[in-house]
Parts: structure tokens; C-alpha cells; sequence
């Protein structure tokens, strides 16, 4: 890894541009820094503002290397978990290896801004200011394609981590000097500080579960993704104790076999449902689901995020978007 960004940093390897300006999200570690709702927030953030927004994304564990557009009612098999959720939050996500494809997707659209056989924008009714942009999804080692605004979303356990395989990071702290933003967690700011390099903007974020239906008094709760401890120690601090819980690796797929093992545990528990994440409910099929179902309500626990301060962030991608006072 460092060989490969001071080949990049001394311009040895090529770094393409896309016609519209690039606002990269991406983390230290191999998961669980909570990427996803950052870009969701960022997302929302922009639309608000009129900004037309695509996301980039590679699209962990396709099985297929073309360079496509997320249908929201497709496969998580064919996009990946995180695009999938991505898009049925109703952001248009276009999925592939190659980033820099990805954005030309994008930007060779139809007139009215969208590839043919895309969904429609969740902000089509605001008035749009004239500067599309792209969100890289996971994109702080994915240099080949120029960003106009780096931000790196960092976590006390980052802090304390070591590089894989021992541990779960990618590149050591001393990469943040490539940042231009850090975010924080609100109470992990006082922890982090001193380890960020002076001179990068820090962005605070408060985070929430979402549910959108009171959870089972005693569910089961199950999940496949990167650092689970933190998921369940919201659940807990939300006030909702499990009656059993389940955990599978990160992107894990799922099969057959796995809600046989999740239904046993629910009974065997005495549990009248199951909690589980964004990530892993676009994986669980119509028919599984019903399967789940018998034993009671599947709830979705939705990780959202805010900005602590609005105004901050948004001056940020103003400037390096080339907004200037437009939407201030």
C-alpha cells in the first residue's frame, strides 16, 4: 500500500478525471467505520441543496464485472449489499470496478440526466442548481480516479487498531494527511482529536437507529457486517435487549441453511421476531422472509447519521465543488 500511493503521489500511476466534480467517502479500515450512512447523509445533504447526486461504488461480492446501474428491486447477489440498500434508500447508485466507468455511465445519460432504465431521483422535485455530482463510495484507496473533496470517516477503534491481517486496517493513521475531511463520531471527538494531523477539517456526526416499527419484545437479533459489537451496543442503549442473537461475517450471503439455524435459535429463545440491518435484509428472499415470519415481525434497524454542524460541512463542498455562495 505504500509503494502503490507514492507511485500515485510522485504521478508514476495514472489518476483520471470526471467531468463533474468527485466527493470521496472512504475509511482506514476494511468495515465498520459506518462509510454507508455518511454517503447516505451526504447524499441527502447535496439534494436538499438541489445538487443532482449518483453514487460510484464497487460493489463488494458481485458476481458480475460489468459496469451497471442499480435496479433497487434487483439481487444483492448482482450489485452488492451496500449498493442495493444504497438504492432502495432511493439514490441512484451505479455499480462496477472501475470507477471512472462508473462516472461515464453516468455522465453519457439521456438529456434529462439519467441513464436509460434508471430510477427516478428522490430530489426531482427541488430546483437544481446545475452542478451534478458523483459520491465515491469507499473510495480513500481507490486512487486511480481524482476527487475534488476527500473525507475520511475515522473511529476510536481505527485509533487503536492494527493493519491487516492482525487487524482490520487497510493503511496506518499516517494516511490521513491525504484527507481533507475527517469524520467523527460526536463522543469519540475528544478521543480522536489528537491523533488527527493539524490542518484537516473535522466534521462531527451524531448517529441514531431507526426503526421503523416497534421492535418484537424479544426478538432475535441477527446481522453480517464488520464490527457487529457496536450494532448490538445500540440496540441495548435504544433499550432493546435480545432474546438471542446471531452473527455471520461481513457481507456474508446468505443460504438456505442459515434461516433454518436463525428460525431454531428464535424458538429455542422463546422470541417473538427478529432485528436485523439495512445491509442484510436486501439479501433475505421473499420466500426466506415469509419463512422468518412465521415466528414473527422481521424489524430493520436503519444507522443514521447527522452533521453536527450543517453549515460547516456545507461550505466545504461548496468550495471544493466550485458552488460558491450558490444554496448559502
Amino acid at each position: 500500500m505504500g509503494v502503490k500511493n507514492a507511485f500515485f503521489s510522485w504521478g508514476w500511476l495514472r489518476v483520471r478525471r470526471l467531468e463533474r466534480p468527485v466527493i470521496s467517502v472512504g475509511s482506514l479500515s476494511a468495515g465498520g467505520a459506518g462509510k454507508t450512512p455518511v454517503v447516505l447523509m451526504l447524499a441527502e445533504l447535496l439534494g436538499r441543496h438541489g445538487v443532482e447526486v449518483d453514487v460510484l461504488s464497487r460493489g463488494y461480492g458481485r458476481g458480475s464485472g460489468v459496469v451497471e446501474e442499480v435496479d433497487a428491486a434487483g439481487l444483492a447477489s448482482r450489485f452488492g449489499d451496500e449498493p442495493l440498500e444504497m438504492a432502495r434508500r432511493g439514490v441512484r447508485v451505479v455499480v462496477g470496478a472501475d470507477r471512472w466507468a462508473a462516472g461515464r455511465l453516468v455522465e453519457g445519460s439521456n438529456e434529462d440526466g439519467r441513464a436509460v432504465g434508471s430510477i427516478p431521483h428522490p430530489f426531482d422535485e427541488t430546483e437544481r442548481m446545475g452542478h451534478p455530482v458523483h459520491l465515491l463510495d469507499d473510495g480513500f484507496q481507490h486512487r486511480r480516479l481524482h476527487r475534488d473533496l476527500d473525507v475520511v470517516v475515522l473511529t476510536a477503534e481505527d485509533a487503536r487498531d492494527w493493519l491487516l491481517p492482525a487487524g482490520n486496517l487497510r493503511e496506518p493513521m499516517a494516511s490521513l494527511g491525504r484527507a481533507d475531511v475527517v469524520v467523527v463520531r460526536e463522543g469519540e471527538a475528544a478521543v480522536l482529536i489528537a491523533a488527527i494531523p493539524a490542518g484537516l477539517e473535522v466534521w462531527m456526526v451524531r448517529r441514531e437507529l431507526v426503526l421503523p416499527v416497534a421492535p418484537p419484545k424479544k426478538p432475535v437479533v441477527f446481522c453480517g457486517i464488520a464490527r457487529p459489537e457496536g450494532f448490538l451496543a445500540m440496540l441495548r442503549s435504544a433499550g432493546w435487549e435480545a432474546a438471542g442473537r446471531v452473527v455471520f461475517p461481513d457481507h456474508y450471503a446468505y443460504a438456505e441453511s442459515d434461516f433454518t439455524q436463525l428460525v431454531e435459535a428464535a424458538l429455542h429463545a422463546g422470541a417473538d421476531g427478529f432485528v436485523t440491518t439495512a445491509k442484510d435484509v436486501v439479501k433475505i428472499p421473499a420466500a426466506a422472509m415469509q419463512r422468518l415470519e412465521t415466528v414473527g415481525p422481521v424489524v430493520v434497524a436503519e444507522l443514521r447519521v447527522s452533521l453536527v454542524d450543517e453549515g460547516q460541512a456545507w461550505t466545504a463542498i461548496s468550495r471544493a465543488c466550485g458552488f460558491g455562495v450558490i444554496g448559502q
